[in-house]
């Protein structure tokens, strides 16, 4: 019996195998790794969208008509509670890179802010909406700027 062939069969096999091994497992990192960039840009767009509906939603409220404040106070809130917004933002604590969820929760408190103003009775188009919308618009552009960048998308330049 020729040992030498028997060897090289059997060592030819084991590197066959390992290769393999090592190809597929380096599938599944890439595959993995663009599985968790789609959930994080799914999580990013519903967050983002969130915190516009809840903008919007609130605003509208404030220009409503309303029969005394704490009817206000309510309708703000649930302007709030029903665009998502809270749901999103638990997403977004769970699998957002931490400099995007340290950017998404300072837009959050913008928002918030916002709805805290508007249940006081704060006017649509008066100076404190202003500074608080300010404030908020600037928060959300820089979150917008790092889920663009963790997304590996390039900057918009028009913020």
């Amino acid at each position: 019996m020729d040992w030498m062939s028997l060897l090289s069969t059997l060592t030819g096999a084991v590197i066959g195998i390992a290769a393999t091994l090592i190809a597929d497992r380096n599938r599944w990192r890439r595959e993995e790794l663009r599985h968790a960039l789609e959930v994080r840009r799914e999580v990013y767009t519903e967050f983002a969208s969130a915190l516009k509906a809840a903008g919007e939603e609130m605003r509208a409220v404030a220009l409503g008509d309303h029969m005394s404040d704490s009817v206000r106070d309510a309708a703000v809130r649930e302007a709030v509670r029903g665009s998502g917004l809270y749901t999103a933002s638990e997403r977004l604590w769970l699998v957002g890179m931490p400099q995007v969820v340290a950017a998404g929760n300072e837009a959050f408190h913008g928002v918030r802010a916002i709805r805290d103003a508007y249940a006081r009775g704060v006017a649509v188009g008066s100076a404190e909406e202003a500074r608080l919308v300010g404030v908020r618009r600037a928060a959300m552009a820089r979150m917008r700027r790092l889920m663009r960048e963790d997304l590996g998308i390039g900057p918009l330049g028009i913020e």
